[in-house]
């Protein structure tokens, strides 16, 4: 749902047709709605073909993120990408980055615009699931470079080799305007030279585990530590 205005608001196109045609609604049905900034409860007014007009009746109480996560996530073979994705939504981080690493399998840094478009939309489905009120933001590729450059107030590398314990370097004292960076690398691991550029703009080495972990299962590892520390 792009705009809610004057009490009303409409769904067009293939998120439309998918009411319609799949769950057949029906004028009268309620459903929780969202403009990507705020949550109500709405009533269906009219639903036909690629067209479904609401009522709003109610806002949604929503809860707030306790923490903003960047998953800056190095790029791996299209269809495990996706289900980083996927579960990252549902977590709860604020945005995806595609990350070119030295270790990125060759191709993947350019193919990956033409995949924007797809990565967008499985986010937007993933919250609509998992009933986010905002759909976390799939930003274009980047060279590690320039995602190590971010500023955050919270920076995490995730390594395969020795490094303190993600839950240990936690800080103390925690908020929910805080920005967190979680580096994560690609099935290749790091090389030692992008291991000292991370180091060197402050980015902290940690590990989640004494097995080494595919990428998919880091992702989801690491955002769930990083959100359930700043829960109050």
């Amino acid at each position: 749902m792009d705009v809610i205005r004057g009490g009303a608001a409409e769904l067009r196109g293939e998120e439309a047709r998918h009411l319609t045609r799949v769950l057949r609604v029906e004028p009268g049905q309620c459903y929780e709605i969202s403009d990507n900034t705020s949550a109500w409860l709405a009533e269906v007014q009219e639903a036909r073909g690629e067209h479904v007009v609401f009522r709003v009746l109610q806002p949604v109480e929503s809860t707030p993120l306790p923490v903003r996560i960047t998953l800056f996530a190095a790029i791996i073979k299209f269809d495990r990408f996706e289900w980083i994705v996927e579960k990252a939504t549902e977590l709860g981080v604020e945005r995806i980055v595609p990350v070119d690493t030295a270790r990125v399998e060759k191709g993947l840094f350019e193919a990956s615009r033409k995949r924007s478009a797809r990565w967008a939309r499985i986010a937007r489905e993933s919250s609509q699931q998992s009933r986010r009120v905002q759909v976390p933001e799939i930003s274009p590729a980047v060279r590690l470079a320039k995602a190590i450059a971010e500023p955050f107030d919270h920076r995490f590398f995730l390594e395969e080799t020795a490094a303190p314990a993600l839950l240990t370097t936690i800080p103390q004292e925690r908020d929910t305007a805080d920005r967190a960076g979680l580096l994560l690398g690609p099935e290749g691991g790091w090389t030692n030279a992008e291991r000292e550029l991370a180091a060197a703009a402050g980015w902290q080495a940690v590990s989640l585990s004494p097995q080494v972990l595919r990428a998919e299962t880091a992702a989801a590892a690491a955002v769930a530590i990083v959100l359930n520390a700043w829960m109050r």
